[in-house]
């Protein structure tokens, strides 16, 4: 993607002089108007179309004039953005911590919870565990949102000593519980990041900082095969872009209780004793006597 738009972008830079524009003094107002008016004879999807051009959720996503001059790109108002200087993404760092052992809540497997690798899937199998709730220390969370939703209040914030404002702009998560004292808010990954743009985070934070009293907590979320992986993100300066820091990360690996009633277990347990397959089926779950 980055490649495919590096030319459509250094074309936009071109038409609109915004070589010239002093960034350390402002950030660079653009509209998807004029981002579709300097990229309308190019071909290829990729090279002129606003949401792909617009869409750096990495680092590495930036077409290469960004990247050279140290920029990022923000939404601030339907169909508008601001081109900024500055750090506009927070490394995920890899967890060195040891895996640790999750007992899951759950009684009984969830088959449907197999089907498919979609992120939302997975984060309801984790919530569904009930591993959310231990590691934001809430037992009362429940889910309340989720996907998109505009920000109907204005708010504003500064990346360095530069002011971005924003009004009516698209929020999303991929879920966000709320329980007594405090919402959180799951940015959802199902594929390996390291590093994301503090907008997926933060926007969603002033979101919800209007609209409730109680803590907002941010968390990234990413599953790799059988690990489910929680980074838990805060702001130290709500108007401050570059303040978010990491607070605490853990490595999971959720294992499913089966309970059986009593007249049924001993003669299924002593059956699966000598039945290798079945052994071999269940070897991913823990048996308990009831």
């Amino acid at each position: 993607m980055a490649q495919a738009s590096s030319k459509s972008w250094k074309k936009i830079f071109d038409d609109y002089n915004i070589h010239q524009h002093i960034f350390e003094k402002e950030p660079f107002h653009i509209s998807a108007n004029q981002i579709k008016t300097a990229c309308q004879k190019f071909k290829k999807t990729g090279e002129k179309e606003v949401r792909i051009l617009c869409t750096q959720t990495k680092r590495e996503d930036r077409p290469n004039i960004f990247k050279e001059k140290q920029l990022f790109l923000l939404p601030i108002k339907n169909g508008h953005y601001c081109i900024v200087k500055g750090e506009g993404y927070v490394d995920v760092p890899n967890i060195d911590k040891e895996v640790i052992l999750y007992k899951s809540k759950l009684s009984f497997d969830l088959d449907t919870s197999q089907v498919g690798q979609s992120e939302m899937q997975h984060l309801d199998y984790a919530y569904a565990s009930s591993l959310i709730k231990p590691f934001t220390d809430d037992d009362s969370l429940v889910l309340t949102i989720r996907g998109r939703k505009y920000t109907e209040k204005p708010f504003e914030f500064f990346v360095n000593n530069q002011k971005v404002q924003v009004r009516g702009v698209q929020t999303e998560v991929d879920a966000g519980y709320e329980g007594k004292d405090k919402v959180v808010l799951i940015e959802a990954k199902n594929i390996k990041a390291n590093n994301v743009i503090i907008r997926q985070m933060y926007y969603p934070f002033k979101k919800w900082k209007q609209e409730t009293q109680k803590q907002i907590i941010n968390l990234f979320f990413q599953k790799i095969e059988d690990t489910y992986s929680i980074w838990q993100f805060e702001f130290e300066d709500e108007k401050d872009y570059n303040s978010v820091k990491l607070k605490k990360a853990i490595k999971f690996k959720i294992k499913l209780i089966l309970l059986f009633v009593r007249k049924f277990r001993l003669k299924r347990v002593r059956k699966m004793k000598f039945d290798r397959e079945k052994i071999k089926h269940f070897t991913d779950y823990w048996f308990i006597v009831t």
